[in-house]
């Protein structure tokens, strides 16, 4: 198995790929020799991405009531939880939010909203107005996860100053309708290759730890480096009280770090970004999970749950040795995705948000 990790480790810092065989069998993996496998993953890191990290906050700004059946998520009106339900939040209150983010050292700021999207002309003129607001009023990278968005809507907020918007896949295709059934493996797909058509850099991941096999997490990891995201969110399930994976038993810490390792080697140009159920997963380990090829956290709270303090994660990226950025503004933002070839500029039938932390 040392013999792999090498194998592995010399073939992406030489610029090869690695195989999904190999990719495969990284994930048989002892604990005893994942230090090793995380060692050679931060090497990839840092050649590729280097030692800066992204650090992203977000804000509920509406919540509740989702009309899709995701199994993880405490905000669907399918299932009884104890998810806060309010209304999308005004202008005011999410630029407010953003400045306070940026004070507490994000680059980025996300806006999250549960459902369809942005489902009246009214919300949506206010998530056009707060991104405005914050790409000319803060030095953040302004960002969404809205669902399912049209054609016109992506190229209304790209103008507006959108920079990235998150559409996660969540599962690999052949363990979506485990998942989720009310709307397609597809549809996601489509969705996150539209983006990319309106300019917009396009950030999905997935959630570990949900009762898929290692062939299931590997399958996923292909398909985002098939779609080209440059944004990997890795989440790991913090089962909530009321959901069909509420009573899921929790991934030990070190398999955790072993796929965020497994997912630099198959990535190793995007952005690996550790996102919820961190703090409650990792536990004293996220230290070391950021070791293993990560350049990038959520900071602060999560949808519906706590995070904690985020001058702890700053001080330990710093004790790390990463090089904490600050906000890079809109002048200093890279430049737009290339146009996928076969982006459908129709709108998908369904919505949905990120997965409920």
């Amino acid at each position: 198995m040392l013999d792999l990790i090498l194998k592995a480790r010399t073939d992406v810092l030489s610029g090869s790929e690695i195989s999904y065989k190999e990719a495969l069998r990284l994930t048989e993996v002892s604990f005893t020799h994942i230090p090793y496998l995380a060692a050679a993953a931060n090497e990839v890191r840092q050649k590729f991405v280097g030692d800066k990290v992204e650090s992203c906050a977000l804000s509920n700004i509406k919540s509740g009531h989702c009309s899709e059946d995701c199994k993880f998520c405490a905000q669907s009106g399918h299932y009884k939880t104890d998810s806060p339900v309010y209304p999308q939040i005004g202008v005011e209150e999410i630029v407010s939010q953003a400045k306070q983010a940026e004070q507490m050292g994000a680059t980025e700021f996300c806006l999250v909203s549960s459902g369809w999207g942005a489902t009246s002309d009214r919300e949506f003129e206010t998530v056009l107005e707060a991104v405005r607001r914050i790409s000319t009023e803060t030095k953040l990278f302004a960002d969404c996860s809205l669902g399912f968005l049209t054609g016109e809507q992506m190229r209304q907020l790209k103008e507006a100053g959108l920079y990235r918007n998150n559409h996660n896949l969540e599962a690999a295709k052949g363990y979506f309708e485990n998942v989720c059934t009310t709307h397609t493996h597809e549809e996601r797909m489509s969705h996150i290759q539209r983006a990319r058509h309106y300019g917009i850099h396009p950030c999905s991941g997935g959630i570990l730890g949900m009762g898929e096999s290692p062939k299931d997490r590997i399958d996923l990891a292909f398909e985002l480096k098939k779609i080209g995201v440059d944004c990997v969110p890795i989440n790991i399930l913090n089962p909530r009280r009321g959901t069909p994976l509420g009573d899921v038993e929790p991934l030990p810490p070190l398999e955790i770090i072993k796929y965020i390792a497994i997912y630099r080697m198959i990535l190793p140009k995007s952005t690996i970004k550790i996102a919820g159920g961190r703090e409650v997963n990792l536990r004293d380990l996220q230290a070391m999970a950021m070791q293993a090829g990560a350049n990038g956290l959520i900071i602060g709270n999560y949808l519906t749950t706590m995070g904690r303090n985020p001058a702890q994660d700053i001080q330990m990226l710093k004790d790390l040795g990463f090089k904490v950025a600050t906000s890079a503004g809109p002048a200093q933002h890279p430049g737009s995705p290339q146009p996928a070839s076969k982006a459908s500029n129709d709108c998908a039938p369904a919505g949905c948000h990120p997965e409920e932390r």
